[in-house]
């Protein structure tokens, strides 16, 4: 018969078992009628179908071969007699009698794991596949689904383990041969000897009492056995006394063969058959440790039921890490970031804390069971041996912080539940509660957006706790007002001069931002020749860029910094850079990271930057690698995710501008992917490249192999922008390039309407390349790249935003953060960066807090090449740029052979 989706089944159990049917109806009338409950109108009531009735020996080969598209009435049924060949093939069949007193097998005994598939099984079974009503009856009842799943198991049995060699076991025809054999009393005998004590045998175990040196159990045993699976339940009132005492010899034997059982499974049962009537047991501490564990185990499966009096045993000991303060610490009510607190355990039994004492009574307790607050404790060896080692010792604050914040605290390689003290859990009520209101401080000339009187709030907070925080808003929300803002707040307070760290180009928009907006402020540039910091006022900003932080370093270490601020942070993402290193000795009572990306390739990156506002609080470097960098970053963990979030929320602030109460003044901004052709020189080129440089991959390993991938990636977009640039050519330009050509007609549009433009790319030969195009063309352009002084950098701002420069190249390095550029309406990114979110802080040189006028982002795309491949991964990294997991190069430098051959290769993307 061919099953279809329409069709539907249902078992029909029977007595004995192997007679059961499977009815097959709904695609077609059948030759049988089947009674059912079927829905009728708004009701259900009994209803004949016509089905096709199959025997077991034939339903059984259709069911296992189910097409996958069939109903869910033949899945489910397929599912459950697959279940049935598993346990037949694990031997859990046993013999039986039937209510007619006949030969049967069943399904059995069945264990925990067997018992939860059966309600599995039985909760899968669609309405209609269990809508059997009980014959007899007037009311509409039907069978229970598992009632029916368990009697298609036992149909399923008494079919297929009867077979000759059931003769040999049993001893005669009964169980072997296909005709119902009724059982005769030498059957019965044997039926009941086969038995499994399943709930037959209970091992009561009690403590006699708290001051005996020993744990005694009493064994009790209890039979109960069905009578029904051995007799006909009617033939106890016909013959009651030789039933009866028949019932008693079988019951004899199989508490007998129970007890064997069991003591296979677990020795120490095994005494109790040395006794004639076995009725106490006297177990050891570690017998009866045991028994709780895998011993208890053991016996269940087995069919041994081990009882504990009620209420003997507490729950156990829920174990915590805590902390208090160290001795010799200022620690008090006041929790401070200069503390030391030592590392201590926090037990508890039934919900109560136990005292020290208590625990210490517990670390020198000598059996593996201890009376505590009125209850049995079973104490775990391994918990006992670190309450003796009492690690790990003294904690920082910032460590006691992190735990208290994720909740969590990894004490010898486990991560326990932490319980922060009185002192800290104050503490972090005000980080999570969010800042107070701070009014406006004088001396601000400006008036602050909502969002940016928020981040002084939060700023204002987290400096008075003496903790730092990342100010990490989109550029243009106004980071560089904000911190200005806070400058104002602390000098109120006489918390001392501030120095604000910043790239070279963004020097001069520091002085001029502090200059508009907090005029009556000292401002120092210590940067060019002659530069000092003699005589400094309490209430002075100093500017200083990054490279003469590592130049002079120890001069900017001697003087108590009030506030130190480091403006676009990325610089500092390597924890192991001159700079970083630098930058961790500057003394100072509070630190901000201004930055639109503090995770720009790595989890790392983002460790360095909090690490400096906040050390201590992610622990090492090693330690964050391996707890939290490797599992969130190559195993996608979810715990270890959420475990870095909740530690890092309080003390990173984003916003973003698509956020709907940040900017809603901002206009729109439109982004579009412009695919271009390869010329035929570019594509000869690629080919060749791609092939030459496979090659070599293939042969190379570890560190070689990353660098010959990365060594291929970037001669691939090379030879995307223009074959000039990757073969160190001057010209000719024009022709050779579909991706120029391209360019060159999308800028005559923009310069027709009178528009400015900003043109990005991560390489400056391509910037120069691109200048001496539109040199030839008459066109004014300037270029800004990293070897462009700090005055000229200034001096061509002004330029284009006073519209004397319609078209300003950029290198996405040197001009893709710190500077506003609102002249601009179009964006061109004339190749690709593998991290969109450095893309996105290129973008918003144009698209900031001033811009008044929409803002078209244009990217170029040279179709069919690995350009083309990556542009779809890039829009799903910045979802994973979100979730704090790395969207550098890395994961291409990882890709295998077929993956990376398969990236770069030039023809159609999929």
């Amino acid at each position: 018969m061919e099953l279809t989706l329409d069709t539907r089944a249902i078992f029909v159990p029977s007595d004995p078992p192997r007679e059961g049917v499977l009815a097959l109806w709904g695609d077609g009338a059948g030759p049988t009628k089947v009674e059912l409950v079927l829905p009728k109108g708004k009701a259900f009531g009994r209803t004949e179908v016509a089905a096709h009735v199959l025997p077991l020996t034939e339903a059984i080969p259709l069911l296992l071969s189910a097409p996958a598209e069939s109903g869910p009435a033949i899945a489910a049924w397929s599912a459950a007699v697959n279940a049935a060949l598993q346990l037949i093939a694990r031997g859990r069949v046993l013999p039986t009698a039937t209510s007619g007193g006949v030969d049967a097998w069943r399904v059995g005994p069945l264990d925990g794991t067997d018992e939860t598939l059966l309600r599995e099984l039985a909760a899968a079974l669609p309405p209609e596949a269990h809508a059997l009503p009980l014959s007899g009856l007037k009311n509409v009842r039907l069978h229970a689904p598992e009632t029916l799943v368990r009697a298609l198991w036992d149909a399923t049995a008494d079919v297929l383990v009867r077979t000759p060699a059931a003769r040999v076991v049993a001893g005669g025809p009964a169980f072997a041969a296909p005709e119902p054999t009724l059982l005769d009393a030498a059957d019965l005998d044997w039926l009941a000897a086969q038995q499994p004590s399943g709930a037959n045998l209970q091992l009561r175990v009690e403590i006699r009492g708290e001051d005996e040196p020993e744990f005694a159990g009493v064994l009790a045993l209890r039979s109960s056995i069905d009578p029904s699976l051995v007799v006909d339940a009617a033939t106890l009132w016909d013959a009651p006394d030789a039933v009866l005492a028949r019932l008693g010899e079988q019951v004899e034997a199989q508490l007998l063969i129970a007890v064997r059982r069991g003591a296979r499974a677990w020795a120490p049962l095994g005494r109790a058959l040395d006794e004639a009537a076995p009725a106490e047991l006297v177990f050891t501490d570690d017998e009866l440790v045991e028994l709780l564990g895998h011993g208890g185990s053991a016996l269940s499966a087995a069919g041994v039921e081990v009882l504990w009096p009620k209420g003997m045993f507490s729950d156990g000991i829920r174990v915590k890490a805590s902390a208090t303060p160290a001795p010799g610490s200022e620690g008090g009510a006041v929790f401070r970031m200069t503390d030391l607190l030592k590392f201590r355990w926090q037990l508890s039994v039934g919900g109560e804390n136990l005292t020290e004492a208590e625990i210490t009574a517990l670390a020198e307790a000598k059996r593996p069971m201890i009376r505590l607050r009125g209850q049995w404790v079973r104490a775990d060896p391994g918990l006992l041996a670190k309450l003796r080692r009492r690690s790990p010792g003294e904690l920082s604050a910032a460590e006691a912080l992190a735990a208290a914040l994720s909740g969590t605290m990894e004490v010898d390689g486990e991560r326990l539940e932490f319980s922060a003290p009185p002192a800290l859990s104050g503490l972090l009520d005000r980080v999570r509660s969010g800042p107070s209101t701070v009014e406006v401080p004088a001396g601000l000339e400006a008036t602050l957006r909502p969002y940016q009187r928020t981040g002084l709030a939060w700023l204002a907070q987290l400096t008075e706790l003496g903790l730092g925080g990342i100010l990490a808003d989109d550029m243009g929300l106004g980071k560089t007002i904000q911190l200005i803002a806070l400058h104002l707040h602390r000098r109120a307070f006489g918390a001392g001069p501030t120095l604000v760290l910043c790239p070279a180009s963004l020097l001069g928009n520091w002085e001029r931002e502090f200059a508009r907006f907090a005029p009556a402020v000292s401002v120092r540039r210590f940067h060019g020749g002659g530069r000092h910091l003699d005589e400094i006022a309490p209430d002075e900003v100093v500017l200083a860029t990054y490279g003469v932080l590592r130049r002079d370093s120890a001069e900017l270490a001697g003087v108590a910094w009030g506030l130190v601020a480091a403006d676009e942070a990325q610089h500092v993402k390597n924890p192991l850079s001159v700079t970083a290193k630098e930058l961790r000795r500057i003394p100072t009572a509070a630190r901000v990271a201004l930055t639109g990306t503090p995770m720009e390739n790595r989890l790392t990156e983002l460790w360095s930057i909090v690490d400096w506002t906040t050390p201590g609080l992610l622990g090492t470097l090693e330690h964050f690698r391996r707890t939290i960098a490797r599992p969130v970053e190559r195993d996608r963990d979810t715990a270890s995710t959420e475990r870095l979030a909740a530690t890092v929320r309080p003390f990173l602030l984003r916003r973003r501008k698509t956020d709907p109460d940040i900017a809603p003044e901002l206009p729109r901004k439109t982004e579009t992917d412009q695919f271009v052709p390869l010329t035929t020189e570019q594509a000869t080129l690629y080919e060749a490249v791609v092939r030459e440089n496979l090659a070599v991959i293939r042969e190379s390993k570890g560190v070689q192999r990353r660098g010959q991938v990365l060594k291929l990636l970037t001669e691939l977009k090379q030879i995307c922008n223009h074959p000039a640039q990757y073969l160190k050519q001057s010209g000719p330009l024009t022709g050779r390039s579909g991706k120029l050509a391209a360019f060159e007609e999308l800028l005559d549009v923009i310069l027709d309407e009178g528009e400015s433009v900003l043109v990005f790319s991560q390489y400056v030969q391509l910037c120069k390349l691109v200048a001496a195009r539109l040199g030839e063309r008459g066109l004014p352009v300037e270029l800004l790249s990293g070897a462009t002084p700090v005055h000229r950098r200034d001096e061509l701002v002004r330029r284009f935003q006073s519209g004397d420069i319609p078209v300003f190249l950029l290198s996405l390095k040197a001009g893709g953060v710190g500077l506003n550029l609102t002249r601009a309406t179009h964006v061109i990114h004339y190749d690709r960066w593998w991290n969109p979110a450095v893309e996105d802080q290129a973008t918003d040189r144009a698209y900031r807090i001033g811009q008044d006028r929409p803002v078209q982002v244009h990217r170029l795309i040279a179709e069919g090449t690995l350009e083309d491949r990556i542009a779809t991964v890039l829009e799903a990294k910045r979802g994973l740029a979100e979730a704090v997991v790395g969207a550098g190069e890395d994961w291409l430098t990882e890709l295998s052979d077929d993956e990376l051959t398969e990236l770069v290769r030039l023809g159609e993307a999929p």
